[in-house]
């Protein structure tokens, strides 16, 4: 008995017909034996959970930089929320749940320390840019495995890259990881912003809050409904132009209040500081780069590359360590 077969024709009875059948997948790239009781995307999932780059999430930065407090979110809590989101939503639309959640999953595998002020250091420093998306794959592809790569398969990699605004995901289940990652992040970033004390709840535009609801559980459950019920029975992910118009109205408050605060960002100069030092010195010191990395100079990668491949793998407090070792005198010590 092959259970992933039967599986696989559960699928087809089940699904909508607009869904990623596991079936039908593009395949990966390399030859990868099927398994003959989990689904292709199952066990792309399940290697992205047991992953090294999934475990860095928990210490690296969403929106406040290292912050006191046990219950503010970090790279890690806000990917579960994303897929949590996003297998919700796709559940009720009868699309294909283990794809959402793997793309979920491994959307921001390859984000850098110290959140976006990091992402920036590198885009600005580095000859060829940074973007955390393309990042993101290239960890799954290349770096993950000592550079053998997660060998995922083509729809769980196209969703990870695409999962930006600007992305443009080829199946439905990578629509609405890309949606699913903006209303989590706007909606925990204003949960702890307020936590944070940098607004409250009555500081939210009433032109919002009265259609979207006056907390942050109501805003996330009215988005959440009103993608499924603009998406059902559709071959395509969106939101009625009311929920589209109120999601660009609090993105945009959320950048005024939040994510350029002075108070909440004013730390992150000092990060964007750290890793352009740290760039700089491993390009002039390559050898100090693990050689798990540093051998891809041997298949022509560039110097450029394999720094930026090791100081967006590090964790917030990994980076700040390795700033002391090499930066931070030392007392004497006879």
């Amino acid at each position: 008995m092959n259970i992933r077969e039967d599986l696989e024709r559960r699928e087809r009875e089940i699904l909508s017909p607009f869904a990623a059948y596991s079936a039908e997948t593009k395949g990966r790239d390399r030859d990868d034996k099927k398994c003959d009781i989990r689904l292709d995307y199952q066990r792309d999932r399940d290697r992205i959970l047991h992953s090294k780059s999934f475990r860095r999430l928990k210490d690296k930065t969403q929106v406040f930089l290292t912050p006191e407090g046990d219950h503010y979110r970090t790279r890690l809590t806000h990917t579960l929320e994303v897929a949590q989101n996003a297998r919700t939503i796709a559940r009720a639309l009868c699309l294909n749940e283990e794809l959402t959640e793997a793309i979920a999953l491994g959307h921001d595998l390859g984000h850098t320390p110290f959140g976006h002020a990091g992402e920036r250091a590198l885009d600005l420093i580095c000859p060829f840019g940074f973007c955390h998306s393309d990042q993101s794959v290239r960890t799954v592809e290349v770096l993950e495995k000592s550079g053998q790569g997660l060998n995922l398969t083509y729809e769980v990699r196209d969703g990870i890259k695409n999962h930006q605004t600007s992305g443009y995901p080829s199946t439905l289940e990578g629509k609405i990881v890309r949606f699913s990652d903006k209303i989590a992040y706007m909606h925990h970033d204003m949960d702890d912003a307020v936590r944070a004390g940098i607004l409250t709840e009555a500081d939210i535009p009433s032109e919002i809050s009265t259609i979207a609801g006056e907390t942050t559980a109501s805003r996330l459950d009215f988005f959440i409904h009103d993608l499924v019920s603009e998406s059902y029975n559709q071959n395509d992910i969106k939101l009625s132009e009311t929920a589209a118009e109120t999601m660009q109205k609090l993105r945009a408050f959320m950048f005024e209040y939040v994510y350029q605060n002075k108070e909440a960002k004013r730390e992150e100069k000092k990060a964007e500081a750290l890793i352009e030092t740290l760039y700089n010195h491993y390009l002039q010191n390559i050898s100090l780069i693990p050689y798990d990395i540093r051998k891809l100079l041997e298949e022509g990668e560039s110097n450029e590359t394999i720094v930026c491949d090791y100081l967006s793998a590090m964790t917030d407090r990994f980076a700040i360590a390795q700033y002391q070792e090499i930066f931070v005198p030392k007392s004497w010590i006879i």
